[in-house]
């Protein structure tokens, strides 16, 4: 992806979202920008309104950590952007270049070490997903949890593409519009993590493509740390489950995310998932990816 556009565009979507009030600056009554202007931001920064105008035009490269972190404060950046925005830094400096895919990255499995913990998690869905959005291994509950997903072959076990392109995600999703912000921002943080994914490149054309909600969301440059939190879903089977997640990151698959989905005990959705375990017990719901792991 063009760094030079991305960290302009992201920049000055930021300094659109902070306002005048926010940063504790007077208003004044001829804004014709929302935001911050770009002399507001410089002198919240401590920088010349020239070199900020230089940094907005995408130029990061060589631009100091000190420098960095006086960008986040001024723009009042939460910890994913401000990684965000060193991920960008990165890149523009090419110090990036050592882990830099040049091909697209080779099928992931799982050892089987992992899917037996994976398989030990018998009380709620246990997956694990990349930047991507992949699955990329399940225990039985989560493939049941997910059959939309695995069921149509175009979705290609990437949750992303179910929530754009599959009309069963708006069912499965009731909070859509909330989910949907959630995988744009996903997406974006691991284009600005790892920028020369040819497969990300590939599945960001084609959403942009084919889904206008997508090509909406993915043009605000949000990103987000995704690590815990409650979500409301809606199986096929066993109707309405509101279920806890936490997401671990994998120390020895960098770029792997575990989740682990459990309900409040006692609760009509920890019913829910019992049902749904009865119900994979009688179902084949193993992907093809997932058969033959080693």
């Amino acid at each position: 992806m063009d760094n030079q556009a991305e960290v302009r565009e992201f920049l000055s979507s930021r300094r659109a979202k902070i306002t005048p009030e926010q940063a504790g600056l007077p208003s004044g009554s001829r804004r014709r920008v929302p935001g911050l202007r770009r002399s507001e931001v410089a002198a919240l920064a401590d920088v010349s309104v020239e070199y900020y105008a230089k940094l907005e035009r995408g130029n990061l490269a060589g631009v100091s950590p000190a420098v960095l972190e006086a960008l986040a404060r001024a723009l009042q950046l939460d910890d994913a952007e401000r990684a965000h925005l060193l991920n960008l830094a990165q890149t523009a400096d090419g110090s990036d270049a050592l882990t830099r895919p040049r091909r697209r990255t080779a099928q992931w499995k799982a050892h089987r070490s992992l899917q037996w913990v994976l398989d030990a998690v018998t009380a709620g869905p246990a997956f694990v997903r990349n930047g991507r959005m992949d699955l990329l291994a399940s225990n039985e509950l989560a493939r049941a949890f997910y059959d939309d997903v695995y069921a149509a072959a175009g979705n290609q076990a990437n949750l992303a593409r179910f929530q754009f392109l599959d009309p069963a995600s708006r069912r499965f999703y009731p909070d859509w519009e909330q989910a949907a912000d959630v995988a744009v921002a996903i997406l974006r943080t691991e284009a600005g993590r790892n920028p020369h994914d040819k497969d990300l490149h590939d599945l960001v054309g084609e959403l942009s493509t084919r889904s206008d909600d997508f090509r909406t969301r993915w043009g605000a440059h949000n990103v987000r740390h995704h690590g815990t939190g409650t979500k409301r879903f809606h199986h096929h089977t066993v109707g309405d489950l509101t279920l806890a997640f936490e997401g671990l990151e994998m120390a020895a698959a960098p770029g792997l995310t575990l989740t682990i989905y459990t309900a409040e005990p006692g609760s009509p959705s920890e019913e829910g998932l019992r049902l749904l375990a009865s119900w994979a017990a009688t179902q084949n719901t193993a992907s093809p990816a997932e058969q033959g792991a080693d």
